[in-house]
C-alpha cells in the first residue's frame, strides 16, 4: 500500500478500533442522493433567458459590483482586464463567461465514510438540514436561543435521517460558545458524530482555515488536499456588493480546491426589483462575479450557482416563502445555470410560520415541490426550518426528513417494464375482482408505495385511544426515538485525538470573543 493510500485509510475513519466497532454497530438505512429520472420544469422561453443574460452584462458592464475592503480582489480583478474605480468593479463583456468556463459541471464530495460521498451537479440532488437559525423551537421549552446540545442533537437527527444525504454546517447557532471558537464544536460534532459530507465556516477566512485543516486530519492531508470533502455557503451581500468576509473565505476554500456555493441573497423588493425579470437579471449578474472570481483563485475549482430567494410583505417587511413569485425567480435561476454548465442550489424546507403547523406544512411543501422540479442539485435547508429560518425545530426536522422521501419517490419517474405494466395482475383479477391478494401484489407490496415514519394513518377509534396526537406530538415522539437509538459512528481514536489536540491547541490562543 503506498504512502498516500495509507494515509488516506488513518484519515477516513480506519484503525482496528475503529472497524471492530463499525461491524458491531446497528446498520442505519441511508438512501443514496437522488438521481432524477424526471424533467425539469423550464419556465422561461429561450428569448427571455437571451433578455436576462444581454441585461445581466449590460449591469455588469454599466453598473458594476462593489468589492469591499479587499485591495487583494481588486487588484486581481485589474489584472484580468476589469475596470476598477476606487471599490467599483465593471466588467468588459464577455470576460466574465471566459473566466467562468474553467469550473466544473459536477463534482464529488467526500465524506469519511466512502458510501455516504454524493455527486453535485448534472442530473443529481443532495437533500442537507437547515442552516444558520440563532434560536430553536421544540414543543416543550418553546422558542429560545441555541446551544451546542441542540447542534448536536440536529447533527443526531440528520444522521439518522434516510433520506438526508449531508450533515449540513451551523443546523443553529450554538450561542452559549464564543462565536471565535463556535466553529471547531459544530466542525467537531459533524466529524465525529455524524459520517455524512459536511460544511465549513465561512464567518472569518481564519475560520475556513481552520476548517481546511481540521478536514487534513479527518481524511488524511493527501487526499483532503487532492479531493473536495467540503463544501460551503458564501453569500454575496445583495444588492451587487461583495464584502471581505464572505470573499476572504471563498479564497481560502477555492485555493484548497474546497466547493462554494455561492448565493445572492435575494429578498425581492428590498435587496433585488419586485419583478422577476429584473431580480434574475441581478442573480445572474451576482454570481457570473463570484464564480469567475474562484476561477481566478484556482482554475477548477468547484463552484455551485446558488440563489436564495424570498419576497417581501409590504405591510410588515417581513419576507415570505412559499410564492409563486419565489417559484418564478427558482425555476428561471436552474435555467441560467444550466446554460452556465454549473451545479445548482436553492429552494428548501422555507416557511415564514413560527410553529410546525398548516402554514409552515404547505409553505415548505410549495417550497421543496419546486426545488425538485427546477433542477436544483444541491438543497440547502431541506428540514428544520421555522420561522423565516430564524428558528430551527427538532419536530420541524423529523416531519420534513420524513417528506424528503416523496422527493426521492418522484425523482425516480415511473418504471416501464414488464412488472411494472402489471398485465398478468390485470389478467388474474378481471372484471369486478379486487387486487389485494393477486400475486403482482403479494410481490410488490412491500416497495409499492412510499411509507411515512411519522404520520398517522390509522382509524379515528384507534387515533383516540393512543392519545390523540397532532402532527407535533407525532413528530416529538418520532425525535425521542431517533435519539434513544442513536448509535455514534466510528471514528480512528488516534485521528479523534488529534482533532481534538488541534481544537484545544487553537483555542488556548485566543481570548472568548461574543461579537
Amino acid at each position: 500500500m503506498s504512502e498516500a493510500a495509507a494515509d488516506r485509510r488513518r484519515g477516513r475513519g480506519g484503525g482496528g478500533a475503529a472497524r471492530r466497532a463499525e461491524r458491531s454497530a446497528p446498520k442505519l438505512e441511508a438512501a443514496k442522493y437522488i438521481e432524477r429520472k424526471i424533467p425539469n420544469l423550464e419556465i422561461l422561453s429561450d428569448e427571455a433567458l437571451e433578455i436576462i443574460e444581454a441585461n445581466a452584462e449590460t449591469v455588469l458592464e454599466e453598473i458594476g459590483v462593489n468589492f469591499v475592503e479587499n485591495p487583494e480582489a481588486l487588484k486581481r480583478w485589474k489584472d484580468v482586464g476589469a475596470d476598477v474605480n476606487g471599490e467599483r468593479v465593471r466588467f468588459p463583456k464577455g470576460l466574465l463567461r471566459s473566466l467562468i468556463k474553467t469550473a466544473p459541471s459536477s463534482f464529488i464530495q467526500h465524506a469519511r465514510n466512502p458510501e455516504r460521498s454524493v455527486e453535485i451537479g448534472g442530473k443529481s440532488l443532495v437533500l442537507a438540514p437547515v442552516y444558520g437559525p440563532p434560536f430553536v423551537w421544540d414543543s416543550v421549552g418553546g422558542r429560545r436561543y441555541a446551544t451546542m446540545a441542540d447542534f448536536q442533537k440536529f447533527v443526531k437527527l440528520g444522521y439518522m435521517s434516510k433520506w438526508l444525504h449531508h450533515s449540513g454546517g451551523t443546523v443553529c447557532e450554538p450561542t452559549d460558545i464564543p462565536v471565535n471558537k463556535r466553529h471547531f464544536d459544530m466542525l467537531y460534532a459533524h466529524m465525529s458524530l455524524s459520517d455524512k459530507p459536511f460544511m465549513g465556516s465561512v464567518t472569518e477566512p481564519s475560520r475556513a482555515q481552520d476548517s481546511v485543516d481540521m478536514c487534513k486530519i479527518l481524511f488524511g492531508e493527501d487526499f483532503a488536499t487532492n479531493n473536495t470533502v467540503m463544501t460551503s455557503l458564501i453569500n454575496i451581500n445583495s444588492p451587487l456588493t461583495f464584502d471581505a468576509t464572505m470573499m476572504g473565505a471563498l479564497e481560502v476554500y477555492a485555493a484548497n480546491n474546497q466547493a462554494c456555493i455561492v448565493s445572492p441573497f435575494i429578498v425581492g423588493g428590498a435587496m433585488a426589483p419586485v419583478s422577476v425579470m429584473g431580480t434574475l437579471t441581478q442573480v445572474l449578474a451576482e454570481v457570473m462575479v463570484a464564480v469567475a472570481y474562484s476561477q481566478m483563485i484556482r482554475k477548477g475549482a468547484p463552484v455551485i450557482f446558488g440563489a436564495f430567494v424570498t419576497s417581501i410583505d409590504m405591510n410588515s417587511g417581513a419576507p415570505t416563502f412559499g410564492t409563486p413569485e419565489a417559484a418564478q425567480i427558482t425555476y428561471g435561476a436552474g435555467q441560467l445555470a444550466r446554460r452556465l454548465n454549473l451545479p445548482y442550489r436553492s429552494a428548501g424546507s422555507f416557511n415564514g410560520s413560527k410553529l410546525p403547523d398548516a402554514q409552515a406544512a404547505y409553505e415548505t411543501s410549495n417550497s421543496l415541490n419546486m426545488g425538485l422540479l427546477s433542477g436544483v442539485n444541491f438543497m440547502l435547508h431541506a428540514c428544520g426550518w421555522l420561522e423565516g429560518g430564524l428558528a430551527a425545530s427538532p419536530e420541524k426536522f423529523v416531519l420534513d426528513a420524513d417528506q424528503l422521501g416523496v422527493l426521492h419517490h418522484l425523482a425516480a419517474g415511473v418504471p416501464i417494464d414488464e412488472n411494472a405494466q402489471a398485465m398478468d395482475a390485470l389478467r388474474e383479477v378481471g372484471p369486478g375482482g379486487h387486487f389485494l391478494g393477486c400475486a403482482h401484489t403479494q410481490a410488490n407490496f412491500k416497495t409499492a408505495f412510499w411509507k411515512t415514519n411519522v404520520l398517522d394513518y390509522k382509524p379515528y377509534e384507534t387515533w383516540v385511544d393512543e392519545g390523540s396526537r397532532d402532527s407535533v406530538a407525532l413528530a416529538a415522539a418520532r425525535v425521542d426515538k431517533m435519539l434513544s437509538e442513536y448509535v455514534q459512528p466510528a471514528l480512528d481514536p488516534a485521528v479523534d485525538e488529534a482533532l481534538k489536540a488541534y481544537i484545544a491547541q487553537r483555542k488556548s490562543g485566543m481570548p472568548d470573543a461574543f461579537i
